[in-house]
């Protein structure tokens, strides 16, 4: 049953490292920050996460295990507000590249609009 336990854990292990180094390709080669913002939370965590199952499964204990748990819900509850905090500071900040936008759901009202509506 170790050896079973040895090789799920390694191939999780690898797995969330494979992705990880992904995403930091990612975060160097997109071009624009909507494309970063994205390299940088979905693969990143989930390769974290893949990281924490891989190592979960060699631990005995239960308090590192709970520490392994807090680690990945802390993960998946601050990479999407920071993510959504980065993009729409970037995209007030007009450093996104609207060229590369299929759709811009984000278009700003101008206060003339913003009376217009009262």
């Amino acid at each position: 049953m170790t050896g079973l336990t040895d090789v799920a854990a390694g191939g999780l292990l690898i797995g969330g490292a494979l992705l990880s180094v992904a995403a930091s390709i990612g975060l160097l080669r997109f071009p624009d920050v909507p494309s970063r913002m994205h390299a940088a939370t979905k693969p990143q965590v989930l390769g974290l996460l893949l990281i924490l199952s891989g190592v979960a499964l060699r631990l005995d204990s239960g308090t590192e295990l709970a520490t392994l748990s807090l680690i990945a819900v802390f993960q998946m509850t601050t990479a999407p507000v920071a993510a959504h905090m980065i993009g729409r500071a970037a995209y007030r900040a007009d450093l996104v590249r609207r060229d590369l936008l299929v759709t811009d759901e984000a278009v700003a009202m101008n206060d003339d609009d913003l009376a217009e509506d009262r």
